[in-house]
């Protein structure tokens, strides 16, 4: 469930949607329509802090071989079916290289990350997740995460390939994140859920 920020008669541009002042709802810019998110839940953000633990140390490790960090919630600036989008997704791990040459200040990101992760709301069907999953892709993203708490598994989206789920005491293996080593089992004990 989602609401409109918008007069839905006219569309926002993605410069008008970034203008929008702050406030404590987050918001997506999708068909040129501000769609606030759901608040997460306990489990969610246990998760999401969890994966932000993860993947933050593995990539601010000298020895990692995609140096970055992850982040929460942080907006992305990307295109859908050739009209601007602005997803939030719950973590998103981008490497320092990508990063190198722009000169951020308090923005959305302007660049495809190597990774995005959602994390399934109880109102989100895994059909509507698979298709955003897909969106992201199309946008560049290299790697889309879906993670479910009710299920138990992460699956992972990659170009070119069938989507991969992982539960229990399974590795996750992503050859995008080498060396990077967790189960599902493992993640729900760091998230203590």
């Amino acid at each position: 469930m989602s609401a409109t920020l918008t007069d839905t008669s006219k569309s926002l541009t993605l410069q008008e949607f970034l203008d929008l002042p702050e406030g404590d709802v987050t918001y997506e810019l999708q068909d040129g329509q501000a769609i606030a998110k759901m608040s997460p839940k306990r489990i969610h953000s246990c998760l999401q802090r969890a994966l932000l633990m993860i993947l933050s140390d593995w990539g601010n490790d000298d020895n990692s071989p995609l140096v970055g960090d992850a982040y929460p919630e942080w907006a992305i600036c990307l295109q859908r079916n050739e009209v601007d989008w602005c997803p939030v997704p719950d973590v998103t791990y981008i490497s320092d290289a990508k990063l190198a040459d722009i000169d951020l200040g308090n923005e959305a990101c302007p660049v495809p990350p190597e990774l995005v992760v959602e994390i399934l709301s109880p109102s989100q069907s895994f059909e509507e997740m698979t298709q955003k999953a897909l969106d992201y892709l199309a946008a560049g993203v290299q790697r889309v995460w879906i993670v479910s708490d009710r299920e138990r598994s992460l699956t992972i989206f990659a170009p070119d390939s069938a989507p991969m789920t992982y539960r229990g005491d399974r590795p996750i293996e992503d050859d995008l994140f080498p060396e990077l080593n967790f189960t599902m089992d493992e993640l729900f004990k760091k998230a203590k859920v």
